[in-house]
């Protein structure tokens, strides 16, 4: 128990012990030991959830506000570990998914589709997000290649639910 308790107050785990760095680890989840984004991510969709009902403009206003946040809560996080975007920041995760999710469908299937292109698109960083996780340091880049996968699972959430509109009618 002892040897735990330290590799959590000196490992990845000691971001637990301050509020930013409690949440840039997303509430704890980004210390699960296998997957942490996507746990981070699993977090994103919770609070998807809880803010879905807000009007698409407060929705937009909430997650910028998030985004910005994150840029001091990620440099934190990084330079308490000594790691550029080390797996257990994982608030970018989150917001990637928020920016996903903008005017999309309310409903459990597009929920779970917004899930898995967000992570496709973290996991595989497309050009530019690879550039763009190798080139900007600081908070500013670990938040900036999430945002940019966000994007692009935002564009192909969004334009295959107008085209099953259009082709359903």
């Amino acid at each position: 128990m002892k040897r735990r308790l330290e590799r959590i107050r000196f490992g990845p785990g000691k971001l637990f012990w301050n509020p930013a760095g409690f949440l840039a680890c997303g509430l704890g989840t980004g210390l699960v030991p296998m997957a942490p984004g996507t746990a981070g991510t699993a977090l994103g969709v919770g609070l998807y959830c809880l803010l879905m009902k807000l009007p698409p403009l407060w929705y937009a206003a909430t997650v910028l506000l998030l985004f910005f946040l994150g840029i001091g809560l990620t440099r934190a996080a990084s330079r308490q570990l000594a790691v550029h975007d080390h797996p257990a920041i994982v608030w970018d995760e989150i917001v990637g998914y928020l920016v996903t999710m903008i005017a999309a469908p309310r409903h459990f299937g597009w929920i779970l589709t917004g899930f898995v292109l967000f992570r496709v698109f973290d996991i595989l960083k497309p050009w530019p997000i690879d550039q763009i996780d190798r080139r900007i340091a600081g908070g500013l880049g670990i938040m900036l290649d999430d945002l940019v996968a966000g994007i692009y699972a935002w564009a192909l959430l969004q334009g295959t639910h107008l085209g099953l509109k259009f082709v359903i009618g």
